[in-house]
């Protein structure tokens, strides 16, 4: 919709409330409310005044007064507030200089999309990201000086099997997935169908074509809701709106969804394996009828740069503590460096469900739902573009199964980092590529760098582990 448009809708709808949507720069979703008597063409143009000091990784308090900027293209009606609410995702601008904010997200995602433009290689980036999530019915957790836990539960967790009745209070009725089982089992053992066509039909409500849902390996409601793919920038709105619409619906089930990548132990972590193509005048810059797995030389090397700057990648599209508990050998977890046609160990997968031109693609398995989709689309766009310039090449296929390999084969093979911090000083040492175009700036890199050490490395290093308890009290 265009600003005169959204206006004669709220008139025509009977809209009470326009809620403004955006992230904070760790990627959690904030709004602003207003009623209908602010909306104007002139106001939508001028912006919407807040404080950006508090916000997370935005303005100081000397210098805290932001703007959003509605955009009109995004409007929808929310169809979780009881009052009549038409919500729009707003773009972040700095009142003194009319500039939009360069530590805003979706400012970021916006200008990787133009600078695909200016850079001559393509015109249109497709993005596919496939979210994965738990669903529970309980989650308690707490941490000071003289303890520290987490408890989660589950009437589908497969822990519960002992239990003489369910959590519900009714008989225990037996069916749950086992741990690592929980790839698409029927009904009464898949008792989240419901749950996940409603998120589904709701995803639709907000304009987003959704491909297919399932149950995912995990136990205890671990899910998969695939939407279709976009470009850059609607993509990253649509994980937004995916993320908001789980958590929502979760809420009115009387449960709670979270897209942290590793809350249960020894089983399966969710990923966002994200399907990513370059386009140019309508035709897909990935394909080649005589290339290997049908890839074009621009596609192996765009391959190659995420490869070459995977490490660094990592502190935005795996950028929690947590997600190092995801990435281990073993959990179906992309930790190999490497490329392969249809091979789900290696961290960049081709997939050849079809041959067609347009389904020409790669899937880079190693983000995870923690990200923030406008920071980590945008990264992985300026890495892939890094390789496409610099003709930089991915070395040879591996088309076997990386995780039977001997160990001496297996210490050939180039890994992930293990550590939120390690990726952090791959960061630090690896993000020219993220400059260019000033899609990323220096400040924002530092702060970003800044921020995940001291609020979340350093806090996480610093506390006593429960296990260690257990490996350690009788020293």
């Amino acid at each position: 919709m265009t600003p005169e448009e959204v206006i004669r809708f709220v008139k025509e709808k009977g809209i009470e409330i326009i809620d403004l949507k955006f992230t904070d720069l760790p990627g959690t979703m904030q709004h602003l409310s207003l009623p209908i008597s602010e909306l104007s063409e002139q106001e939508m143009t001028a912006g919407y005044g807040f404080d950006g000091s508090s916000i997370r990784g935005f303005k100081a308090i000397e210098e805290s007064d932001m703007l959003l900027i509605p955009d009109p293209t995004t409007a929808y009606v929310d169809p979780f507030y009881k009052h009549p609410t038409l919500t729009m995702f707003a773009n972040v601008m700095d009142p003194i200089t009319r500039d939009y904010y360069s530590r805003d997200p979706r400012t970021v995602a916006l200008k990787a999309e133009t600078y695909l433009k200016e850079s001559g290689i393509g015109d249109t980036s497709y993005w596919g990201p496939e979210l994965e999530h738990f669903v529970f019915d309980s989650v308690r957790f707490d941490q000071n000086q003289q303890s520290g836990y987490y408890f989660i539960d589950s009437d589908e967790g497969i822990w519960n099997s002992g239990q003489a009745k369910s959590l519900d209070g009714g008989p225990n009725l037996g069916y749950r997935p086992r741990y690592k089982e929980g790839y698409f089992p029927a009904p009464p053992f898949d008792t989240f169908q419901d749950f996940r066509s409603e998120v589904t039909l709701k995803l639709q409500q907000f304009g987003i074509r959704v491909e297919k849902h399932h149950h995912e390996v995990a136990t205890a409601g671990q899910a998969e809701i695939d939407m279709r793919y976009d470009t850059l920038i609607r993509t990253a709105d649509a994980v937004m709106l995916q993320k908001y619409i789980v958590k929502n619906v979760a809420r009115a089930y009387g449960k709670v969804a979270t897209f942290m990548p590793k809350p249960i132990f020894e089983d399966n972590g969710s990923g966002m394996h994200t399907h990513q193509s370059l386009w140019k005048n309508g035709a897909n810059l990935f394909y080649d009828a005589e290339g290997y797995a049908l890839l074009s030389e621009t596609c192996l090397h765009y391959i190659g740069g995420l490869l070459k700057h995977t490490p660094a990648l990592l502190g935005f599209i795996a950028p929690t503590t947590n997600s190092y508990r995801r990435l281990v050998p073993g959990y179906e977890a992309p930790v190999n460096l490497v490329y392969s046609v249809r091979n789900r160990s290696a961290c960049i997968r081709i997939p050849t469900y079809f041959s067609s031109p347009e389904s020409r693609r790669l899937e880079y398995r190693v983000p995870d739902p923690s990200c923030n989709p406008y920071l980590a689309f945008a990264a992985m766009l300026m890495a892939g573009l890094d390789g496409v310039i610099n003709k930089i090449e991915p070395g040879d296929p591996m088309d076997m199964d990386l995780y039977s390999l001997s160990p001496e084969e297996q210490a050939k093979v180039k890994q992930v980092p293990g550590s939120l911090d390690a990726v952090l000083e791959a960061l630090e040492e690896d993000h020219q590529f993220l400059l260019r175009g000033n899609v990323f700036t220096q400040d924002l890199i530092d702060t970003w760098i800044d921020y995940k050490r001291k609020r979340e490395v350093d806090p996480v290093r610093l506390r006593p582990h429960p296990w260690e308890f257990y490996l350690y009290f009788d020293v």
